[in-house]
């Protein structure tokens, strides 16, 4: 049985077209996948598994086959290129955080356990949204623990957005919605800028601080 063939996604132009004759080549970088589901993904190779399916190789490991006609585009994951190296951060919950600490251990670990979203990235998000602090309030609007923009306070019904219980539990629920659309980078920009930003510009937005904040989140959950 022959070996399929893998490539690296080396331009958007390249695999778009889905062009994979030729030898194996070791991937460079990762690329985002954007599927016709609204999935995005995003891989290190692709391999021709037939004349109808590519194998997709997850650059946080895995694979997924799928169909060709499902790839609508290819385009290249430039957080994979600009992420920091830096060391491993111990994500700590802060003492004397408004609203007691072991209150909102406890809030944040049953949101987790509720919407299957790792109480470890969660706690990180709080961490860089607020400090954990359940009073926080940005200039533009968002609210409390998680920052809730009051549009998104309203779409998950939110009475109180600096209640601790209520922001954690809207917040984990929108934050479980955007994982299960987009890949993790992608789902975390997409809760800093916006689904809209996410959307515009095809994969991770090109602002600074979208860009940095995806950064800090990960080197905290590594």
């Amino acid at each position: 049985m022959p070996m399929p063939t893998r490539i690296a996604v080396r331009s958007a132009a390249l695999a778009a077209g889905l062009v994979l004759a030729g030898g194996a080549s070791s991937p460079a970088r990762a690329d985002l996948v954007f599927l016709t589901t609204g999935r995005v993904v995003s891989v290190e190779a692709l391999e021709s598994v037939d004349a109808k399916r590519i194998r997709l190789v997850l650059r946080r490991g895995g694979e997924i086959v799928c169909a060709r006609a499902l790839i609508a585009r290819v385009a290249p994951d430039e957080l994979s290129r600009t992420l920091p190296a830096g060391p491993v951060v111990q994500v700590q919950l802060p003492a004397g955080s408004p609203g007691g600490l072991d209150a909102i251990t406890d809030i944040i670990d049953a949101a987790s356990a509720r919407h299957g979203v790792d109480r470890t990235l969660l706690r990180a998000v709080i961490e860089v949204e607020s400090a954990f602090r359940t009073d926080a309030q940005s200039p533009e609007g968002a609210m409390g623990l998680m920052q809730l923009m009051p549009a998104t306070a309203a779409e998950y019904a939110v009475g109180d957005p600096f209640d601790a219980a209520e922001n954690v539990e809207a917040g984990t629920r929108h934050l479980r919605r955007l994982l299960d659309r987009f890949e993790m980078p992608v789902a975390l920009a997409a809760y800093n800028a916006g689904e809209g930003a996410v959307a515009r510009f095809g994969g991770m937005p090109p602002f600074r601080e979208t860009r940095e904040y995806v950064a800090r989140i990960l080197q905290l959950i590594q």
